[in-house]
């Protein structure tokens, strides 16, 4: 069993209960890692949350493992990153087999000079916890447990949620709504809202155990026609309090209840691992499925993580993909709230994570056909790739037991500018990478360690030169909004490699740290065009 203790968080009766009314800016349906990024975002930019969770303990089982690099960089913010590397297991190298023999592996993040790694292997719960008790410091959240959304409705502008309680039924105001109350979304039904897209026939059994052995702990191992399953694939990875995540393909017709038994798994188990004295903390079944909302914004409902879209799991797409859903629409929000930026801002929250939900279903949507093929060519495309993967580094390319999640570039967002003149660099709608600004002894500041909740502008001067009056004075006078301006040395190697920059060159990067606007050579007359565009006000 699961070396974790579940800590059981009580009920609190609200003054809603008791005659009480407030109108909320932000009430948030769920308190799952989306739901929690989401209100530290918001609190971030000084806006209240409210966050409502029907259970009263943290997620059972691993559920999310993989943490990419780009939601560390988020959770950074909050002091949980850290948490989630100390805890966690970091892994650099994925192998992947035929039967018993090695085909290739491939290293994961090959530069070395990132703050955090590729990826780190941490069970849900801690990553979970670690948040809660990020949310219980912030004075402008409160986390409800134990209260359960049953109803949503349009109301004067707003949203009204009904909510149920150990202790009796009460009505929330809300000027938005952000439902992040995973796949089975009580919010979603109750708007009549339904997934498109498709459930695959087939069966997965993942289990977290922990063995009593001396295993290799360095990578993900991934088979295909495993000599120790009889189905056509099988994973194996390492994660924290040595617990392993291991996951075997099953089949479409096999009684789901029965091979969910210990006395069923076990076996399989042992068959992968050796036949160690070991204990299973969790076991379900589960199908790949590639689904989403055809709207992540329904007027003041906005829809995030699984309660918007469902991937599989390999490629460690879902957990990752609702965090960055929680950061794009935290800022959105907050500016909208404030006044500082039109309603419409909202619409592009829909565009980009509708654009990143599209490209994650369409990348785990070719990992399932290629691991489970569903016709006689597929499967003989699949089995002739993997025989000569061993040999042929093109072959290599086409084997696809799941592409790792990356964050997504908003290609095409309408809150972007580039003007031009660029051979190379981050594009606009990527996120800015987090490279070392200095190191002093056994410390080393990271560029994003010096970027705060506004929206930045990176200047890139030349050797021992600064930004010109001229510049400093557009950069911050465009449009009255807040911003910061960092200036970046072209002296720099890896930082002027990384923006393809000379000197003059300029980059605008939104709140989330996305890159909105980039110059070759700064334009005074373009900064305000780029910013209001960027705040959805043309």
């Amino acid at each position: 069993m699961s070396a974790f203790a579940y800590p059981h968080y009580p009920f609190i009766r609200p003054t809603e209960m008791s005659g009480g009314r407030q109108r909320r800016p932000v009430v948030i349906a769920g308190g799952g890692p989306v739901g929690l990024t989401a209100a530290l975002e918001l609190a971030a930019y000084g806006v209240p949350a409210l966050v409502l969770e029907d259970g009263d303990t943290l997620s059972e089982g691993s559920r999310a493992l993989c943490w990419s690099k780009r939601s560390l960089e988020i959770l950074d913010r909050y002091g949980v990153a850290g948490r989630i590397q100390a805890k966690g297991f970091t892994w650099n190298t994925g192998r992947v087999f035929l039967g018993d023999r090695q085909l290739y592996q491939f290293a994961l993040q090959p530069q070395g000079d990132h703050k955090h790694p590729a990826f780190v292997n941490l069970q849900q719960y801690y990553a979970e916890l670690f948040l809660v008790e990020a949310v219980e410091r912030q004075p402008l959240i409160e986390l409800r447990w134990q209260s359960k959304v049953s109803g949503v409705s349009a109301r004067n502008d707003g949203v009204r949620i009904e909510v149920e309680t150990p202790e009796g039924d009460y009505s929330i105001d809300a000027d938005y709504l952000v439902a992040a109350d995973g796949a089975r979304s009580a919010v979603r039904r109750s708007l009549g809202l339904d997934f498109a897209g498709r459930v695959f026939e087939d069966h997965f059994l993942i289990a977290d155990v922990k063995v009593n052995a001396d295993l290799p702990t360095s990578d993900r191992r991934f088979w295909f026609h495993p000599a120790f399953h009889n189905g056509d694939t099988a994973l194996c990875h390492k994660q924290g309090d040595d617990m392993w995540r291991v996951d075997f393909q099953l089949g479409w017709d096999i009684d789901v209840e029965s091979e969910k038994q210990p006395e069923k798994a076990l076996p399989r188990i042992r068959a992968m691992l050796g036949d160690h004295p070991m204990e299973v903390g969790w076991i379900s079944i589960y199908t790949f499925q590639a689904r989403r909302l055809a709207h992540m914004r329904h007027d003041r409902v906005l829809f995030a993580g699984d309660a918007a879209h469902q991937v599989s799991p390999f490629g460690a797409r879902g957990g990752n993909s609702g965090i960055q859903d929680a950061e794009n629409l935290a800022w959105k929000l907050a500016y909208v709230i404030q006044g500082a930026a039109p309603e419409r801002l909202l619409d592009s929250y829909d565009a980009e994570r509708g654009y990143a939900a599209d490209e994650n279903i369409r990348i785990t949507t070719r990992t399932t056909n290629f691991i489970t093929p569903k016709t006689p060519a597929a499967r003989a495309f699949r089995d002739a790739v993997l025989e000569l993967a061993a040999d042929l580094p093109f072959a290599r390319a086409l084997v696809n037991s799941g592409r790792l999640s990356t964050p997504t570039v908003h290609a095409n967002s309408p809150l972007s500018s580039d003007f031009g003149g660029f051979a190379g660099g981050v594009p606009t709608g990527a996120p800015c990478p987090n490279l070392p600004l200095s190191s002093a002894g056994s410390s080393t500041r990271y560029l994003l360690d010096d970027l705060g909740g506004s929206f930045q502008w990176l200047y890139f001067a030349p050797p021992g030169g600064g930004i010109p009056e001229t510049a400093r004075q557009a950069l911050a006078q465009a449009d009255g909004v807040k911003s910061d301006t960092i200036v970046l040395s072209t002296a720099d190697p890896t930082l002027a490699a990384a923006f393809d920059a000379t000197a003059d060159t300029c980059y605008l990067l939104r709140p989330d740290q996305h890159v909105a606007a980039r110059w070759r050579r700064f334009d005074p007359a373009q900064a305000g065009l780029a910013l209001n565009r960027a705040l959805a006000r043309h």
